[in-house]
């Protein structure tokens, strides 16, 4: 009893002194670290709390050398940080280039699947930035840090009532019809349509099988917006750090 007493005593002395110290050397690093998190910086994170938890979980580990590595850790970013800005061949290294995943209202099947992300990911983030339609978008870029950046086409962006002096309209929202050549019969059923009708759709646009669509979405008014597998948009934007 006097050992569980004593063990959980450290326990809680540790925790006492440890965080502290952890939020001074995440303060140090600074906000940039907590909030982008790029690749670097979000293992740095994760071998802190990795040392700490080990620290504060078991008692023969000796306190004094946690304190030592979370302050190198918190250094150690630091100087990296500054290289970063100072080399971009370093900053290169390790860091992911931005891909461009959405051009002209066309998802960019290639450059999707390169970076491990599917249609899903791609929609509900679309859907966290306010937009519903693709078709409305012109570039969507996926950042370093995973994060999605949007650059709408010039007519669909937001527009005030005191730019136009009319009430601002809301934007349109799309429903998928089609994902990697698999047709969503429920949501056709949905607008009193089916499979034949979406496949004589796909025809009169010169697609003769639906397996080459990659992703295609209809709106309220029944108008289709179709992204092909390997699609060839050209004259797309080299984007580099």
């Amino acid at each position: 009893m006097y050992e569980t007493i004593k063990e959980i005593g450290v326990t809680l002395g540790r925790i006492a002194t440890i965080l502290p110290l952890l939020l001074f050397v995440t303060l140090y690093m600074g906000k940039r670290a907590i909030g982008e998190l790029p690749i670097f910086d979000f293992l740095i994170v994760l071998t802190l709390g990795a040392v700490v938890g080990a620290d504060i979980a078991d008692p023969n580990i000796h306190h004094l050398p946690t304190a030592a590595a979370i302050i190198s850790l918190g250094v150690f970013q630091r100087l990296v940080s500054k290289w970063k800005i100072s080399n971009r061949t370093i900053g290169k290294l390790i860091t992911f280039e931005p891909t461009i995943v959405i051009y002209n209202g066309k998802l960019l099947d290639q450059n999707i699947k390169k970076i491990r992300y599917s249609i899903d990911n791609i929609l509900q983030m679309l859907r966290e930035k306010n937009v519903f339609d693709i078709a409305e978008v012109e570039t969507a870029i996926i950042e370093s840090n995973g994060s999605l950046s949007v650059l709408k086409k010039p007519g669909k962006n937001p527009v005030t009532v005191e730019d136009m002096n009319i009430p601002n309209k809301s934007s349109t929202i799309t429903f998928p019809v089609i994902i990697e050549g698999n047709i969503y019969s429920t949501v056709l059923e949905q607008f009193h349509l089916n499979d034949e009708w979406l496949e004589q759709q796909l025809s009169a646009l010169g697609i003769k099988d639906k397996k080459d669509v990659f992703y295609a979405s209809i709106n309220r008014h029944l108008q289709l917006q179709i992204s092909l597998k390997n699609e060839t948009t050209p004259n797309i934007p080299n984007i580099r750090h």
